[in-house]
């Protein structure tokens, strides 16, 4: 399933040049103009980041990313923040909202998607490891084959590398890892009441 990340930015210009970065990287972009827009259509959308102005109207960057993290759905979703090179951020409610990154227009599309691509495998990982459903059983197409050094019970499709998928789950895991910390952390100090 293709990545999305829904653009909530009342720029048009803006809208453009990050629809055409993130496109060409693959992802899906949904643009939103309003912070009142983004917050009604988050649970419809269930984006993988979320790209917001701090200036939005109706509902501001800041309050959007509150609502998205204290979202018991949508938690696990990236928030960056996003404004223009000469408006002014406050630092203050960068840490309070808890936005995971903070951009400045014009977009610089290396620094867009350095930033971009670790909260999308975070916020997949963190939905998969947390998420209250139960996991789907998938049906066998044909009988997989024992792959030797595998413990019997254990069975592997032969066309499969396990090198090449441990190789992909420790980079996946080496992204994630920090912020899971950080996040575990704060439920263990939550839960014992600090």
């Amino acid at each position: 399933m293709t990545p999305l990340i829904l653009l909530a930015d009342d720029s048009p210009h803006a809208q453009r040049m990050g629809e055409r970065i993130l496109r060409e990287e693959g992802f899906e972009v949904v643009t939103i103009t309003s912070g009142a827009q983004a917050a009604a259509t988050i649970d419809e959308l269930r984006p993988d980041a979320i790209l917001a102005d701090v200036f939005l109207p109706e509902l501001n960057g800041y309050d959007l990313c509150r609502f998205v993290k204290q979202h018991p759905i949508h938690r696990h979703t990236g928030v960056v923040l996003i404004a223009g090179l000469l408006e002014p951020v406050d630092e203050a409610q960068v840490k309070s909202c808890g936005c995971d990154a903070v951009l400045k227009k014009p977009f610089e599309a290396s620094a867009v998607l350095e930033t971009v691509k670790p909260l999308v495998d975070r916020a997949r990982f963190s939905r998969g490891l947390f998420s209250s459903e139960a996991p789907q059983e998938q049906p066998a197409a044909e009988p997989p084959c024992a792959l030797a050094g595998a413990p019997a019970n254990q069975a592997v499709r032969p066309d499969l590398d396990p090198e090449a998928i441990r190789a992909a789950v420790t980079l996946a895991l080496d992204r994630s890892l920090p912020a899971l910390i950080e996040e575990i952390t704060e439920k263990v100090l939550v839960a014992l009441g600090h």
